[in-house]
């Protein structure tokens, strides 16, 4: 364990497990966020762009779609940046889909041994609301097989959120926190093509509206 954010991050920019297993990743770690963050944005892993050009979580295209949605609940981008936190699953470029279009799915090898990163990262950070974006992160927090339409709109907060956590969740979370989950913001989803998960979305905008006035007071 690290006693600060700081060391983390110093010992986290020099990781080189993935590559050292024979995972195809492409350094540097992508990841960003305050100390006293009370909201933690949870993703896939980073993008092109964010590799490439900006080292910035959520800078690409998708990135621009969740600023769009933050802006609903009230947040501008370089606001949201400077007092929350922003990481992922895997905190490395997993490359190219092999069929060729967008990014290929970090593997599980390359999710377990970039686990006690996200570990660490929340156990200095304790923030009080976590959102996994998209459904691999929400596979992280809650428990698998529920389908978008059932957990997009909700707050799992603890310690009543009614079972739907996962074991993972429960050990490292904080005692009093909630889950906010998001669909993942890809332009080429086709879930938001139903109404109603619109609707579903709004709702979950909802929630983090009212994040906000708390964590700006």
């Amino acid at each position: 364990m690290f006693d600060t954010l700081p060391a983390l991050h110093a010992e986290l920019h020099a990781c080189r497990r993935c590559a050292e297993a024979g995972h195809f990743i492409v350094s540097p770690p992508i990841f960003a966020g305050s100390p006293t963050a009370r909201l933690m944005i949870v993703g896939q892993a980073p993008g092109r762009v964010e590799q490439e050009q900006t080292h910035r979580p959520f800078s690409g295209p998708a990135g621009k779609r969740l600023f769009r949605w933050l802006a609903e609940a009230g947040w501008v981008e370089e606001e949201f940046r400077a007092v929350n936190y922003m990481s992922a699953i895997t905190k490395c470029y997993p490359g190219p889909h092999p069929a060729g279009r967008g990014d290929r799915v970090p593997s599980k090898a390359e999710q377990a041994l970039c686990q006690p990163w996200l570990e660490q990262e929340m156990a200095l950070v304790q923030p009080q609301c976590v959102v996994p974006v998209g459904g691999l992160a929400i596979k992280r927090f809650l428990l698998n097989g529920a389908p978008l339409h059932d957990v997009i709109g909700r707050a799992f907060a603890r310690p009543h959120d009614d079972g739907q956590l996962t074991p993972w969740a429960r050990q490292h979370l904080p005692a009093v926190s909630q889950v906010v989950p998001l669909p993942h913001p890809s332009g080429a989803s086709q879930w938001f093509n139903n109404p109603a998960n619109q609707a579903l979305l709004r709702q979950a905008l909802g929630h983090l509206r009212q994040v906000r006035p708390k964590q700006m007071g």
